[in-house]
């Protein structure tokens, strides 16, 4: 997207050069991530990043709008409704995949979680990518240029809330098997608050507690969230102290609920130039004819599982509950970036924060998916190089 850096970059790189990033990154915790690092970072242009700026503001607004929680609470009806929500999210990740529209290159809303990623993780990223290939200090991952180090005490601010650490967890089912540990090991090592997994919770009355590494017990006051009610409702066999739906005295650093609030059934209500046709299947008039332009997917969903790429009638009428799915046009993501041998497409997530005070979120910084094949995710690009999760780098 830059072609001096990009240019510069490609001439630098040797596998050898990959090897020993990876290897910097293993070296922090003698622990490689699961899911693979791509070789490269994506140089996003100006020109790029206010259109993924403009994408941004529209996405906020119809967060910020005053009926919002009204027009989002069937979202909790169909799923799981948590006690104390909070007046707004605390995290917000939106999700444009770079496609070309009309001849020319656009971002196009993929997904929007209101849900942390790996904020901690990326950062250090941009750290070992400057220690293998120094001219990257030229370039930020940040939004508004700011440093490591204010957006390490921006994320500790959105956190922790003024709690003192002890009493701050970042909560997770078996965190140490989860493919994101890795973003869990800097959160702890950067932050400062302890991992705990479900099941280690001790509820007495309305509070929970933990026992730290000394065997004495501590009270959880705030919880950064990271458990994906998906996977626990799969997760039969883990025996809780607790209920996610109790009255619990203990603030929450991304509430639940917002997961599913801000999730793909606010697509529909989106409308403007970085935004796909969506519908969700309950208010679908008729089925059309071309489904090879369409993709099915179920709304709350993570990580890319149930999605229909290859629609056809059957799969819609099979649907029983059609107000967990939608109906959303296809994208043409155009293969950008140049790799030594063809090019590849991309997804850009940016990645907000919300503070309890603030009127409105504040975007931090970026995440990046390189892709060779038909979709994003890791089971169409297997077996591929230059693919996988990196960072975004804007011009300062």
């Amino acid at each position: 997207m830059i072609p001096k850096y990009r240019n510069l970059f490609n001439s630098q790189f040797t596998d050898k050069k990959y090897q020993e990033l990876k290897d910097d990154i293993a070296s922090d915790f003698d622990y490689e991530p699961t899911f693979r690092i791509a070789e490269t970072p994506f140089f996003i242009s100006n020109e790029l990043k206010s259109q993924l700026l403009e994408g941004c503001e529209d996405v906020i607004k119809l967060i910020q709008e005053k009926g919002f929680k009204g027009l989002t609470d069937k979202s909790l009806e169909l799923n799981h409704k948590v006690q104390n929500e909070d007046e707004h999210t605390t995290f917000l990740a939106i999700d444009f995949g770079i496609c070309e529209e009309n001849g020319a290159i656009v971002p196009k809303l993929i997904e929007v979680q209101g849900f942390p990623s790996l904020f901690n993780y990326q950062v250090n990223l941009y750290e070992k990518f400057k220690n293998h290939y120094p001219f990257l200090e030229e370039l930020t991952p940040f939004i508004n240029d700011i440093t490591p180090q204010e957006y390490n005490k921006t994320l500790e601010e959105v956190i922790c809330h003024n709690h003192p650490k002890e009493n701050v967890i970042l909560l997770e089912i078996e965190p140490e098997k989860q493919n994101t540990k890795i973003d869990f090991y800097y959160c702890r090592r950067d932050i400062g608050i302890p991992i705990i997994c479900v099941t280690e919770l001790i509820k007495k009355d309305k509070q929970l507690f933990y026992i730290n590494e000394n065997g004495e017990e501590i009270q959880v006051k705030r919880i950064y969230n990271r458990v994906i009610f998906d996977e626990l409702d799969l997760r039969t066999d883990l025996k809780l102290n607790f209920h996610f739906s109790d009255d619990l005295d203990v603030e929450w650093a991304g509430h639940p609920n917002w997961f599913f609030r801000i999730s793909k059934f606010i697509l529909p209500f989106l409308k403007g130039p970085y935004f796909i046709e969506t519908t969700l299947l309950s208010d679908l008039k008729e089925i059309p004819e071309d489904l090879e332009n369409y993709v099915l997917k179920p709304l709350f969903s993570f990580s890319g599982s149930g999605v229909v790429f290859h629609v056809n009638k059957e799969d819609i009428e099979y649907v029983i509950e059609k107000e967990l799915f939608i109906l959303q046009k296809k994208v043409n993501y155009i293969p950008i970036m140049q790799s030594p041998d063809g090019k590849v497409k991309a997804e850009v997530r940016m990645l907000c924060v919300w503070k309890k005070e603030d009127t409105t979120p504040t975007l931090l910084c970026n995440l990046v998916r390189l892709s060779r094949g038909e979709m994003i995710g890791v089971k169409f690009n297997k077996d591929k190089d230059w693919v996988g999760g990196t960072l975004g780098l804007f011009e300062r």
